[in-house]
């Protein structure tokens, strides 16, 4: 099966929350469906936060929000990336960020300016502004969630350019 021909799999995202009376309630349970294609991957916003500490009696929706790669200035983003089998990412990225990256399913490997490292399922990845790539070698789809909390150095001339 050619990445084209790749079935993307539906996530599951749960919402709880506060009702106005301040109880814990689920404010919704349904499919992520705020998604962005890029070729054999598919990145799905979970959730993300303009600032932290959070206001997290906030209402608002922050899983369909319009982002790019990075969280909003001085925020969080949290997106599942299912990388289809075979797939490869050649341009090597980075952003200002912190990034907490977690295999869930199957296996990716991450190349970096020297070297690399294929992380499996249960694996945990801490990753500090690095410049990096992604590919999945395997027959088998890869599943990672990938928490981004802003960050600095914002400009350091040892360091390329960040994604925007």
């Amino acid at each position: 099966m050619g990445n084209d021909e790749h079935v993307y799999s539906p996530i599951r995202r749960i919402v709880a929350g506060h009702d106005e009376s301040g109880k814990s309630v689920i404010i919704s349970d349904g499919m992520a469906t705020n998604f962005r294609q890029h070729g054999p991957r598919r990145s799905t916003l979970i959730w993300a936060t303009k600032e932290t500490p959070v206001d997290f009696l906030d209402l608002e929706d922050a899983g369909q929000w319009n982002l790019g790669t990075p969280p909003p200035p001085g925020g969080t983003r949290f997106c599942i990336i299912e990388s289809a089998p075979g797939a490869t990412y050649p341009a090597m990225h980075r952003t200002d960020t912190i990034d907490y990256v977690i295999c869930l399913k199957g296996e990716i490997a991450m190349d970096l300016d020297e070297g690399s490292v294929v992380m499996k399922a249960g694996d945990v990845l801490i990753q500090l502004g690095t410049n990096h790539g992604w590919r999945n070698e395997t027959d088998e789809p890869a599943f990672v969630a990938f928490v981004l909390v802003d960050g600095t150095p914002k400009f350091d001339p040892r360091l390329p350019a960040p994604r925007v």
